[in-house]
């Protein structure tokens, strides 16, 4: 053989070999030689770094969050480059430690360990994505295959106040929330979708979509969409937090769930109902409490703000029925311990909330409102005008107002007697919504409103010109965080915030 053609032969496998062997994608190990620190804290094991290998060994080149254990704490500082991440247990992000996650990062869920992310108090998460990159959390079933409540979702918790001081999160996760800095700073959460999340763990247990557990003003959360949640698309316990730009999107129970003294402030929210998929508790828009017992000394008081926001119930769909033969969720039913039941409707204030909701509108809703006096005082609130619900319009409802849960008739409530007053007298959340001084209106039919399906979401939700939703806002009263608009609801005519970042279709897209 020559020897020139011999020693080029072997210069160019040696070549090939360094070129091998400084290749990420083909090293089996890459990563391994970072240093891991591991403590431990609250009896669980403890750690500084968030990646592993899919062997549950430290590997800093990883794609997996967590080590293969149902519940780590991570201690330390982190940036998640953009990249595809499976979400194994439920993740603490421990008091003193971030977590920053780069646009574009999709972090799947995985349904065998009920995977959550759980910011705990003084821990921050820097979720920061952007319209054209956006941070996706979803499940880690194929194609077809995901169900809400595949995982667990996110959770942040934080020291403002709540109304039982010190409060264990929903859902099972070992995390407190509560203190006495409404001020607090749990991270930013923007530009973001969360998907089949929701786990069901035990009876009124579950994880949300997005839970927000006494939260503080400084935390930045704004453009969140949260898709087939298997609970609450969004729930706040207690809290001050602002947020803007919010979708709810074909949850399993309400959408937007106020709860344990939240006084923060929300502008511009959708939200979309499957015709098909409503809780055993029967589903709403708004459900807000005050506490569980509806106890009239719990403070702070549940007095949130909420002003722009469009709900489009189940009665868009033409033949839809409010029965357990109409509603199965079909292919979406997770077999996972949720139950099934009715819709309700658009807006249930009760258990001594003064929730306000001012420039909304409510769409294709069995009920309209309901003021419920069956624990606490939330319609002696109203009387004394302790809550507002101003320039709001209702449309194709069955019937505008019921006085209590579980209860489809538009008529006066005797509490006592658990059941409607024989006399007729329209129920008192009926009379309270056409107040003059609310400036509400009701409509038969839906035809004034001009609505269109600006973004394939599959309902009519966005106001064409000329539209009796432009120039009924009302900003009096409202502070300037609030950006006054020209209509009531979450649009324009010609502006659509859900332009780049949202996905209506999560079910078959390719991540």
């Amino acid at each position: 053989m020559n020897k020139t053609y011999l020693f080029g032969c072997m210069g160019i496998l040696m070549m090939a070999a360094t070129m091998s062997s400084c290749s990420n994608d083909d090293d089996p190990t890459p990563g391994q030689d970072t240093a891991y620190t591991w403590t431990t804290d609250g009896g669980l094991k403890a750690c500084d770094h968030l990646l592993f290998g899919e062997d549950g060994k430290d590997n800093a080149e990883g794609k997996v969050i967590g080590n293969g254990d149902q519940e780590l704490v991570f201690k330390g500082k982190q940036t998640l480059k953009k990249g595809v991440y499976t979400l194994k247990g439920w993740i603490y992000i421990g008091a003193g430690s971030e977590l920053t996650i780069e646009p574009g990062t999709v972090i799947k869920g995985d349904k065998a360990t009920k995977a959550a992310l759980i910011v705990e108090r003084g821990g921050k998460l820097i979720a920061q994505g952007t319209a054209d990159a956006p941070i996706v959390f979803t499940s880690a079933q194929a194609v077809g295959q995901r169900r809400p409540g595949d995982w667990g979702g996110v959770i942040i918790c934080g020291k403002a106040h709540n109304n039982q001081t010190e409060m264990q999160i929903e859902g099972g996760p070992r995390t407190k929330h509560g203190g006495n800095d409404d001020a607090d700073n749990s991270g930013v959460l923007s530009y973001a979708r969360i998907e089949f999340a929701g786990y069901p763990f035990k009876a009124d247990q579950e994880i949300n979509g997005l839970t927000l557990g006494s939260v503080g003003s400084s935390t930045h959360i704004d453009h969140v969409q949260v898709s087939y949640s298997n609970d609450d698309s969004y729930e706040w316990f207690g809290g001050a937090v602002n947020c803007k730009y919010l979708v709810a999107y074909k949850g399993w129970d309400d959408d937007f769930d106020t709860d344990n003294g939240f006084s923060g402030k929300v502008q511009f929210g959708l939200s979309v109902r499957d015709p098909h998929i409503a809780d055993q508790s029967q589903s709403n828009g708004f459900e807000s409490d005050n506490c569980a017992d509806g106890a009239t000394g719990a403070t702070p008081i549940t007095t949130a703000t909420f002003s722009n926001i469009t709900f489009v119930g189940p009665k868009s769909a033409s033949d839809f029925q409010n029965s357990n033969s109409y509603i199965t969720a079909g292919s979406y039913f997770p077999n996972n311990g949720s139950g099934l039941g009715k819709f309700q409707a658009g807006m249930q204030i009760r258990r001594s909330s003064r929730l306000n909701c001012v420039n909304s509108v409510v769409t294709d809703w069995p009920i309209g409102l309901i003021i419920d006096g069956e624990k606490g005082d939330t319609p002696a609130q109203a009387k004394a005008g302790k809550l507002r619900l101003q320039n709001i319009f209702v449309a194709n409802a069955d019937i505008l107002g019921s006085d209590a849960n579980k209860c489809y008739e538009d008529k006066e409530y005797d509490y006592k007697a658990k059941a409607v007053k024989a006399d007729s007298q329209q129920s008192y959340s009926h009379t309270f919504f056409e107040l003059p001084e609310n400036n509400n209106r009701y409509f038969a039919d839906k035809s004034s409103l001009m609505l269109t399906d600006g973004k394939g979401v599959g309902v009519a939700f966005m106001p064409q010109s000329g539209s009796s939703l432009f120039g009924a806002q009302n900003f009096s009263g409202l502070d300037s965080w609030f950006t006054p608009v020209t209509y009531i609801g979450a649009f324009n005519a010609n502006d659509n915030w859900l332009d780049g970042w949202t996905n209506f279709d999560p079910q078959n897209t390719v991540y």
